[in-house]
């Protein structure tokens, strides 16, 4: 029972407000009597108050320690703590000892500890040692130090006589090692340090001896030598050699596990064992070491040896090493103790010997004393019990004297009553047996002490809501002080399954409320006096975070990012950070130009992720109080690993199976495996796709290619890619053997009326099978020869010569090399070569569609008359004159091919108003037939193309002056021009569209009135025929101002090789226009207008003269010699392409037509740059339209290409005809803006 259940709290507390000083009933001093603590008093009670302390040892040296010779200095260790500090004294063999009068030592200040320097001969310094400790309250001591000073172990000076012994007999060479410090290994080797080969028959024993069951001649040398190692010291010695000398006895027989017959029989022999003796050993082992139990036998043959526990089974970790004559048993325990057997047997009998194992134990403690703070008056009680084998001998000392005159039970325990202050001592209680001592040393302090608070006052706590929080209160006083908590708003004491006050006084609060927050005071007393501190408890808001990353998959090498956002208290702000773990383990993010990992606002940024960054990231959002961390989890796809461990099975001559281990998927499933082959003698190096295989299989068959050196791997594929492939499996060849593939792609043409010339891809090269690759080439006349021609090529290609024209032929190609035939090949059906058709198409007749396109009719020519695979028709047509000039003329010839059986064909692009011819002929493979008789017939008028020039001849306020020049194409009898105008001033809305009928073709010039002043306007001219107008040519004009000046001026001629011209007269500050136009006006190749707007008179004397000056007129022309070269680049760039005839191209491809004709030729087509009209253009304000166009094709065209169906369409190329003449000016001029000039 405690102090704190003598006394109830609410006494205490009256007492203490009362001011009141403690006193105790006996029942309150008997309760004391019970209270313990550590002996160390708190370091933070000695800066209050100067305590005595008990000496104590802290530090010595080992209980045994070796002075190595090769150590320069050998430190003995003894420390201790004490207060007054203590002083320190040495016994040596149980004798005073004082190490500083020895002047080879050095003493440690304040320190028991002594140094012994190696001066050659220290060998006096070894003995038992003990450190006493001792001030004026006791005396400590440490266990016993034995300082070994080792001597260098020898051999003795002998010399060995040679040992001679017969062959067969047993032999023991020994060894007989000096004493040194252990561990020993023996090593027995010849003089040229070569080890002697042990075996069932030699061995070495645990005594050192060389051991020989029997010897044989061999066995003889004259050094045998014994090497006794002492690792710990660094030595090895030798022992002087020794020679053994076996004498060979006549008709021995070597072989050692037969039995010998006649005269070898005196030498075989039933065992006996060498080592041990008897039949019985006792072996005393001490708990922890090694047991090692040895059974070395002679006799011939060679004895076995095998163990047995007589008493129960060997445990599983014991060892039988050489050759089994050695029972090893490492760390034994009780459980070892009992009784082992060994059994040496040969072939005439067996011997035995008994091994009872005695387990020993040193002394350990069962309890032991322990060191104590007793109040004054109070009982003592030490208890020490001690265990071991042999049992330990308990021994008891007080201050390092044996303890005279206190009564000892007969359980070793002490009892002292009443105790004074005096009665403080050092207690020491020894157990020992013969395998060691213990010593176990208790401080009894016998104080009294008031309370001292150890804890700062006004500390300020804080915790999270729902955590629990400790507000300590240390304190250390004898009796031991009763401790209380109170808060300043509650008038009683804090209570309740809420509160828990530890031993130490300090208070727990469990599952913390934000009510919890407030001043807590600490009151503590015992009879010496009172103490009380106050504690500050602020409760926070816990840390959560409302943000928490998700679980995301990305590809290798793209950038992953994770997001956590966390809520934290405000008073928290100055230690809150987010941090981030990769499967538990801290992420460090050091920014250098290698980095990958970013953090920034809590978001964790992954660049170039790979394989090794996928697993769980952790965001961790901490403060000083607590924190909370989300999961999630990172998922790398990637394409597969290779496929690993491939290996051959199932061999065959025509497959085999090859079966692979699949690597890391990367989080995508395998969808299949690639295997491709490699081949040694084709194509070495190039790898080719063989097979694929479902992903979930691990193994394919693999058909195989006669006469092949393969090499196979395999490739991986998921979702992401495919892997890299695996490395190649093992090579694999096979036999050759007959092929077993025909060719394919077998082609019959007949280029020659006469022939057929029969091609076929040639087999692969891995598909030969075999050496001598050559081909039967079979054929027959199908339906007239019933035996079949045969020859046998090595090429890919045959003709067959002297055939009639376009018959059907059976061919059939085989495969054959020097091991066979290939399977029965497939019959393939062609003809024989074919011949121009031999006539024309007849009734040609043409339908007039439009003014540019026409329907063209024939009957088509007999079957028979083709004489080969009718390729269609071509229809061949030219220009004879246009009608609207009386005068024929030589015309481009224009053809259009439509393939297949058919008796029309759509022909577009033609010239309206026109007369043309044209003719009509049949083509198979070979070529063209004759053509049919030439067909003329006229195209019906079309609207005009759009005047060849519209400009603005002059201007003023109110009108405009127009000047056009009629179209180059009129495609029929005009019948005048239409002119249409409305303003186009900067605004989205245009004026109303006005229309002026001009039909005197007489007239190219047109006075436009009415116009408002400094207005744009835009003008459309479009000519007209009887079937209506043309596209328009537009043009911009701008009238002048009020007051302004419109009329032309135009200056003298300008000759041709002048690049720049001077305008004299101007008025400065004025607006002006210049064109540069041809002396005629209408017969313009080029056109130049700009408005220029002259300097004011400010700015007329900077430039004086400066027209005058030769670097403006050298910068001048070249100017305009840039601009011409220019222009001259557009209009060559304009007309450049020729046009060329059919007739020309038919003389630069002489042999297209005999060389047949593709499929792919029949839809060419060539525009030449003149495209049909899609439609009439519509006028601005949606009134305007031009007369549906005739020569559209509009109406017969599907899509934009140039290809149209078979209700009329055309497939084929036609070559337009451009009439010459005055090439045409862009009609859109841009509108005029001034230019400072």
């Amino acid at each position: 029972m405690g102090f704190a259940t003598c006394f109830s709290c609410k006494m205490m507390k009256m007492l203490w407000n009362a001011g009141v000083s403690f006193s105790f009933s006996l029942s309150a001093t008997l309760c004391l009597l019970n209270w313990t603590a550590a002996l160390d008093i708190p370091l933070e009670a000695l800066g209050h108050t100067n305590i005595e302390q008990l000496p104590t040892i802290t530090e010595q040296s080992p209980t045994s320690q070796v002075a190595f010779p090769f150590d320069e200095k050998f430190p003995i260790k003894c420390e201790a703590k004490g207060n007054p500090h203590p002083e320190f004294k040495w016994t040596k063999d149980g004798q005073p000892f004082d190490p500083s009068n020895d002047p080879r030592v050095t003493m440690v200040e304040n320190s028991g500890t002594f140094i012994i320097g190696n001066s050659g001969n220290i060998s006096e310094f070894q003995g038992v040692y003990r450190c006493s400790a001792t001030n004026k309250l006791g005396t400590a001591i440490s266990e016993e130090i034995e300082i070994i000073i080792p001597t260098i172990p020898k051999f003795p000076k002998e010399k060995n006589p040679p040992i001679t012994v017969e062959e067969g007999n047993a032999v023991v060479l020994q060894c007989n090692p000096p004493k040194g410090i252990p561990p020993l290994k023996i090593h027995w080797m010849t003089i040229s340090l070569q080890h002697i080969d042990q075996d069932e028959r030699v061995s070495v024993g645990l005594n050192g001896d060389l051991y020989f069951s029997n010897v044989l001649e061999k066995d003889s040398r004259r050094d045998y030598c014994c090497f006794a190692a002492f690792p710990r010291i660094r030595t090895i010695v030798q022992k002087t050699p020794m020679t053994l000398i076996v004498n060979r006895i006549q008709s021995f027989n070597d072989t050692e596990s037969s039995v010998t017959s006649g005269a070898n029989s005196i030498l075989q022999r039933r065992p006996k064992l060498l080592t041990p003796s008897g039949g019985h050993s006792t072996i005393n082992i001490v708990k922890g070491n090694v047991l090692q139990l040895e059974c070395i036998a002679e006799g011939l043959p060679t004895p076995k040896i095998e163990w047995t526990r007589l008493d129960g089974e060997l445990p599983k970790r014991a060892a039988f090493p050489n050759q089994g004559k050695l029972l090893k048993i490492s760390e034994v325990t009780e459980a070892e103790n009992g009784l082992y057997q060994c059994n040496a047997a040969n072939a005439l009998g067996k011997v035995l010997h008994n091994f009872q194992v005695t387990v020993e134990e040193p002394p350990r403690w069962l309890s032991k004393p322990e060191s104590m703070i007793y109040t004054i008056g109070a009982d003592v009680t030490l208890d020490c019990k001690a265990a071991g084998k042999p049992e330990p001998t308990i021994q008891w000392k007080v201050n390092g004297v044996p303890l005279r005159n206190v009564p000892v039970s007969i359980d070793n325990q002490i009892v002292r009553r009443n105790v004074k202050k005096t009665d403080s001592a050092v207690y020491q209680c020894e157990a020992s047996n013969k395998h060691g001592t213990i010593l176990a040393s208790a401080n009894i302090l016998v104080m009294n002490l008031p309370p001292m608070l150890l804890t700062d006052n006004n500390l300020e706590y804080a915790a999270v809501e729902g955590k629990d929080v400790l507000l300590d209160c240390k304190v250390f006083g004898s009796p031991h002080p009763v401790v209380e908590w109170d808060r300043e708003d509650s008038a009683s004491p804090v209570q309740g399954p809420k509160y828990f006050i530890y031993e130490n006084g300090s208070l727990n609060i469990k599952n913390t409320i934000k009510e919890d927050s407030g001043l807590y005071t600490c009151l503590t007393g015992n009879t010496e006096g009172k103490a009380a501190i106050t504690a500050i408890l602020d409760i926070r808001d816990a840390t959560q975070i409302v943000e928490p990353p998700e679980n995301i998959k990305v590809l290798r090498g793209s950038t992953a990012q994770f997001t956590c956002g966390a809520k934290y208290d405000s008073a928290s702000a100055n230690d809150f950070q987010v941090s981030w773990n990769k499967d538990n383990e801290e992420i460090t993010f050091i920014h250098t130009d290698n980095s990958r990992f970013y953090v920034e606002d809590g978001v964790l940024q992954i660049i170039n992720v790979s394989s090794e960054d996928q697993g769980n990231y952790t965001c961790v959002a901490s403060t000083a109080l607590d924190q909370a961390q989300e999961t999630a989890a990172l998922i790398v796809l990637d394409v597969p690993d290779p496929p690993e461990d491939l290996k051959l099975s199932e061999p065959k001559n025509t497959s085999v199976r090859l079966n692979w281990t699949p690597g890391n998927s990367h989080n995508k499933p395998i969808t299949e495996f690639i295997v491709e082959y490699e081949e040694s003698r084709w194509k070495p190096g190039d790898w080719h796709e063989l097979v694929r295989v479902a992903g979930n299989h691990t193994s394919a068959l693999l058909k195989l290619h006669g006469h092949v050196d393969y090499q196979f791997r395999v490739s991986a594929v998921n979702e992401i890619g495919r892997s890299q492939p695996s490395d190649p499996s093992d090579r694999y060849k096979t036999l050759p053997r007959a092929p077993e593939n025909n060719p394919g792609g077998i082609v019959m043409e007949g280029n020659l009326p006469n022939e057929i010339h029969i091609k076929w891809e040639p087999l692969k090269p891995i598909e030969q099978n075999g050496p001598g690759l050559e081909y039967k080439v079979s054929w027959r006349r199908k339906g007239v020869e019933d035996n079949w021609n045969e020859e046998i090529v090595k090429r890919h290609s045959f003709f067959i010569r002297n055939t009639p024209t376009f018959e059907p032929y059976e061919i059939q190609i085989q495969a054959i090399n020097h091991l066979g035939f290939g399977p029965e090949p497939k019959v393939v059906t062609g003809f024989s070569g074919e011949d121009f058709p031999e006539s024309a198409p007849q009734n040609v007749a043409v339908e007039i569609m439009n003014s540019t396109v026409i329907k063209v009719n024939w009957l088509r020519v007999p079957q028979e008359n083709i004489r080969g695979h009718l390729g269609g028709y071509r229809v061949h047509w030219w220009k004879v004159r246009s009608l609207l000039e009386e005068k024929r003329g030589h015309s481009e010839k224009h053809s259009l091919t439509f393939p297949g059986d058919r008796n029309h064909g759509m022909v577009p692009g033609l010239k309206p108003f026109s007369e043309y011819s044209l003719i009509v002929m049949a083509f198979n493979g070979r070529g063209n037939g004759p053509a049919s008789a030439p067909f003329t017939f006229k195209t019906p008028e079309g609207v005009p193309e759009h005047p060849a020039l519209l400009r603005v001849a002059s201007f003023n306020k109110d009108s405009i002056t127009l000047l056009w020049v009629p179209p180059l194409e009129q495609n029929g009898i005009l019948t005048g021009h239409m002119l249409q105008y409305q303003l186009i001033n900067d605004t989205e809305e245009l004026g109303n569209l006005h229309n002026i009928t001009i039909s005197d073709l007489t007239v190219t010039r047109w006075k436009v009135g009415g116009l408002e002043a400094s207005s744009k306007y835009k003008f459309y001219m479009s000519a007209c025929t009887r079937v209506g107008c043309g596209k328009p040519i537009t043009e911009e004009g701008i009238t002048t101002m009020e007051g302004g000046k419109g009329n032309w001026k135009i200056s003298e001629a300008v000759n041709i090789s002048q690049n720049f011209h001077i305008i004299e007269g101007l008025d400065p500050g004025s607006e002006y226009t210049i064109r540069l136009m041809t002396k005629n006006w209408v017969d313009n190749t080029s056109i130049f207008e700009d408005v220029v707007e002259t300097r004011g008179k400010a700015y007329a004397g900077i430039y004086d003269g400066i027209s005058t000056q030769g670097w403006f007129i050298g910068v001048m022309c070249a100017v305009a010699l840039l601009t011409l070269i220019m222009l001259i680049a557009c209009f060559v760039q304009r007309n450049k392409g020729g046009k060329y005839s059919v007739k020309e191209k038919e003389d630069l491809h002489p042999d297209l037509e005999s060389q047949g004709i593709n499929e792919d030729t029949f839809c060419e087509y060539s525009d030449n740059d003149e495209k049909p009209l899609k439609g009439s253009l519509e006028s601005l304000d949606g009134e305007m339209k031009a007369a549906e166009s005739g020569d559209s094709l509009a109406g017969y065209a599907d899509e934009e290409h140039d290809q149209f169906n078979e209700d009329g369409s055309f497939i084929g190329e036609y070559a337009a005809h451009r009439n010459k003449g005055p090439v045409g000016v862009n009609g859109n001029s841009k509108g005029l803006h001034p230019v400072t000039a």
